[in-house]
């Protein structure tokens, strides 16, 4: 049963075809019927004619609605016209008012509201009923009109249900796509972040194993103590790097999440301490102060503090010079806190800081930014007056609960 339902809406004007042979049968009884009545008008030709035309505007009525609405109404306008009374075939004016209102152009739904609510009219006072009084025939016709009017709102009911279920579908596809379009730009943004923190990683590591390496083959032959603990410093920032790569690596490569729902690696700013002794290890003096009263920072504020002291230290190494040093203060405010890392080398090159730290590589200080800029906060980056560079930011701090 199924499969004869799905082959009647694939193919509709077979059923269109089938109930325009019924229509057509049932008009050509009538016909024969009524023919002969001394009272009826129009012969038996003329009555089959029409209902033979009226027939063929139901089951055209789906592939050309405007043309048989056409046809219909000269059809109709025949039949008083040749004085060719109605008949059973004339209920194709109410499919083909139905369809062209469900269907058809507007122009072709309004002319056949104004039509059938005519019709009926019309036809009461070209074949009035006989020894009737006059209101009767006005009843007649009031009444009459009324599945006239009733095929054209049920016609525009289902247009506009149509319109409605079409709006809706095509909101959903919309939406998908923005939802597809959101996802990609998440995906990118996520992306972005751990190559941020690669670079983060690679850069801080790297420059402290090139730091102790030279220092190393500087004592080898002179202090193999001291040249033994630089290497020991190496391989243990070697294993730290490897460690949050592989991390890092397998996030992009599965781009799944950690139980905690954040990448990994997180250091925050309690790890700060820990980042500075290790740079006083490689052979950069810091001096490090924390102000205020530490409190709980949100998880994206520790990240983003970690990693711009992180690359400011890692920056003083690089182009500081010989014989540099850094501090770093913490300052902790009621609704901020406060970074600042300075030093005393011969400062980074005018590129690294002008137009947004543009280094040639879109990271650096262009990472530093994005990362404030992300949590809310500012920052501001460039040379002391005096030498040596200043990296300050001011990030919002919010308690957790």
């Amino acid at each position: 049963m199924q499969r004869l339902y799905d082959f009647f809406r694939r193919h509709p004007m077979w059923v269109d075809s089938f109930w325009a042979l019924v229509l057509l049968g049932m008009s050509g009884v009538n016909a024969v019927n009524v023919s002969g009545a001394p009272d009826h008008h129009g012969s038996l030709g003329e009555l089959l004619a029409v209902s033979l035309v009226l027939s063929a505007v139901v089951a055209l009525r789906r592939r050309m609605p405007e043309k048989m609405l056409v046809l219909a109404a000269a059809t109709g306008v025949a039949q008083l016209v040749l004085d060719i009374e109605t008949t059973a075939a004339d209920f194709a004016m109410l499919v083909i008012i139905y369809t062209v209102a469900a269907n058809g152009a507007r122009w072709a739904s309004r002319f056949a509201l104004a039509g059938g609510l005519c019709a009926a009219t019309v036809a009461q006072i070209r074949w009035p009923e006989p020894d009737v009084p006059p209101l009767t025939n006005v009843a007649m016709a009031v009444f009459l009109t009324v599945p006239f009017a009733l095929a054209w709102v049920l016609g525009d009911s289902m247009r506009t249900r149509r319109a409605y279920f079409a709006q809706l579908e095509e909101r959903a596809a919309r939406l998908e796509k923005e939802r597809e379009a959101q996802a990609k730009m998440a995906v990118a943004a996520e992306r972005a972040r751990i190559a941020r923190e690669l670079h983060d990683v690679v850069a801080h590591n790297v420059s402290v194993m090139v730091v102790q390496a030279d220092g190393a083959a500087y004592v080898l032959d002179t202090a193999p103590d001291q040249a033994k603990k630089a290497l020991e410093t190496i391989s243990s920032t070697g294993r730290q790097a490897l460690a949050e790569m592989r991390r890092l690596l397998g996030v992009l490569r599965t781009g799944e999440h950690q139980e905690s729902g954040e990448y990994v690696p997180q250091p925050g700013a309690d790890q700060i301490a820990e980042l500075v002794e290790q740079c006083r290890e490689s052979g950069l003096p810091v001096d490090f102060k924390i102000e205020g009263s530490p409190r709980p920072l949100p998880r994206g504020v520790e990240l983003t503090a970690y990693r711009i002291v992180q690359e400011a230290l890692t920056n003083t190494r690089k182009h500081g010079g010989p014989d540099v040093s850094a501090s770093v203060r913490l300052v902790y405010f009621d609704d901020g806190l406060g970074l600042l890392v300075e030093d005393d080398g011969k400062g980074a090159p005018q590129e690294l800081h002008k137009d947004g730290g543009a280094d040639g590589q879109g990271h650096g200080l262009i990472g530093m930014r994005e990362r404030v800029g992300m949590v809310g906060g500012t920052l501001d980056a460039g040379p002391r007056p005096g030498g040596g560079f200043r990296i300050s930011a001011l990030l919002p701090l919010k308690p957790t609960q």
